[in-house]
């Protein structure tokens, strides 16, 4: 049953990507900002359906209201959490890999969202540009998503976070903001299968960037990302 209501909500996630990438061509044509209200309702679209064909749904606790400009650290376990934030935190920057936007459809859509895309074989390079173009995007009142362990981690994992989220925030003057969630537990990485039940994100409060070096703030945010996975 279970590989049933996985299959039903591929087939709707396919044939939604197909409808959003051509529309995507269109929309090149409008300035960004509504162009990506018009494609973000394609998120929009991939969790209602999800919650529908396969009875996964979200509980959130914290402070929802988040500041204008922000830098949002969260731990990644699956593509969920990626089609999540673009939803509920709209309008929002993720910082990805620039070969997702050659992916037929996807990758066009993609483009409309205005993501920080880098090129990882030039890692020095990549950290320069995540800086510049995040710094601008904040500038320009976006928030920016960052995946500080830089990779999915298995749901019982947590990687090492690195600084680069605590100096960008720092050098924007914008605050930082931890959020934890388990949602690798229903969207399993790398795997068809989708099991029902309810996500859990905790969005945390903004933390404390006065006098502390970037490497520390990361720490912090890292012990107290752990503390609430494990209270999950």
């Amino acid at each position: 049953m279970l590989f049933i209501r996985a299959g039903l909500f591929y087939i709707g996630y396919w044939l939604s990507i197909i409808v959003y990438g051509l529309l995507s061509f269109p929309l090149l044509l409008l300035p960004q900002p509504f162009a990506s209200r018009i494609m973000v309702s394609w998120n929009s679209f991939v969790l209602f359906w999800l919650r529908v064909s396969c009875n996964i749904k979200v509980n959130i606790q914290g402070d929802c209201e988040l500041p204008k400009a922000c830098v949002i650290v969260a731990n990644h376990q699956s593509p969920w959490e990626t089609f999540f934030f673009q939803h509920y935190f709209f309008p929002l920057s993720v910082i990805l890999k620039k070969e997702l936007l050659r992916i037929p459809f996807f990758g066009w859509g993609l483009r409309i969202m205005d993501p920080v895309a880098i090129d990882r074989a030039t890692p020095m390079q990549a950290l320069k540009q995540i800086r510049k173009s995040s710094v601008e995007r904040l500038g320009q009142g976006k928030k920016i998503i960052m995946f500080p362990e830089g990779t999915r981690m298995p749901i019982n994992q947590l990687g090492d976070y690195k600084r680069s989220a605590a100096d960008i925030a720092q050098q924007a003057k914008v605050p930082l903001i931890p959020i934890a969630h388990n949602g690798g537990e229903y969207w399993l990485n790398k795997k068809i299968l989708k099991l029902p039940g309810t996500i859990q994100i905790v969005i945390g409060s903004a933390i404390d960037l006065t006098d502390k070096d970037s490497k520390q703030v990361m720490q912090e945010v890292q012990a107290w990302t752990q503390t609430q996975l494990e209270a999950m």
